[in-house]
């Protein structure tokens, strides 16, 4: 299909992001990655060692592949954290201009529920200073109305806590949120499994972000495949329009001509 992810003018005909963490080793995130077909990948940079650029390390890794990347703030509890390490990310060249970056402010350490306030101060300082940013955040409708407003280029609400695998738990308010956005609405966490990821482009997302549904899974590489596949068929559906529901049965075949 010629139906590609728009993001602040950039196209993407994968709406499946994907995170690098949580691999039990290279070979295998990079296979998983592959198999996957996303375009746009997430790092955390506090997780990471920038500078290790030997053939085993994650930064050889993605210097060698044609994916966009996605620096992002896990680990940040404060909006000033989140803007420094950013901040360090442009001036280390980890990815091209605009620099498009994923904001992650958390609030809660047991949930890594995000912090809606210091995510909405750091998404307004690091607008100004030229950044494409795509905000984690709460699935809340006033929010997500926010952050459009104060100029970030998508917003990611999560469909469930970081890594819990329960998929969408609220898809009312996902609904509310893509009633109203004018931006990319991308799923960020929570999902579990392909059907999860088929959802929540039936539901009209754009796109869906994930990394332990993939990296937990017993086949890593085999999930990521199903999470492509399942990301494209759920989007096909989406513009296809589903049939409405019904209370009582419909017969698939009329009844007008039947033999007596």
């Amino acid at each position: 299909m010629q139906d590609a992810l728009v993001i602040a003018g950039r196209t993407f005909s994968s709406r499946l992001i994907v995170g690098t963490g949580k691999y039990k080793d290279l070979d295998e995130t990079e296979r998983a990655i592959d198999a996957s077909g996303a375009q746009i990948v997430t790092v955390a940079l506090r997780r990471v060692d920038l500078a290790d650029r030997s053939s085993t390390s994650l930064m050889s890794l993605l210097a060698r592949k044609s994916w966009t990347l996605l620096p992002n703030t896990a680990g940040c509890y404060t909006a000033d954290e989140a803007v420094r390490t950013l901040r360090l990310a442009r001036e280390l060249g980890l990815n091209e201009a605009p620099h498009m970056v994923k904001l992650e402010v958390i609030g809660d350490p047991k949930t890594l529920y995000p912090d809606n306030e210091q995510t909405l101060e750091a998404a307004k300082v690091l607008v100004k200073e030229g950044f494409v940013v795509l905000p984690y955040c709460i699935d809340d409708p006033v929010l997500c109305r926010k952050l459009e407003d104060v100029g970030c280029a998508a917003v990611m609400p999560l469909a469930a806590p970081i890594g819990s695998g329960l998929g969408i738990r609220n898809p009312h308010n996902l609904s509310l949120i893509l009633e109203h956005a004018n931006v990319p609405v991308i799923v960020d966490a929570g999902v579990g499994t392909a059907s999860d990821a088929a959802l929540a482009m039936e539901l009209g997302c754009d796109g869906v972000l994930m990394n332990t549904a993939i990296a937990h899974a017993k086949n890593p590489e085999l999930m990521a495949a199903a999470m492509r596949e399942a990301v494209i068929a759920g989007r096909k559906a989406r513009l296809a329009g589903r049939m409405p529901r019904a209370r009582y049965a419909n017969a698939s075949s009329p009844l007008a001509g039947l033999i007596e």
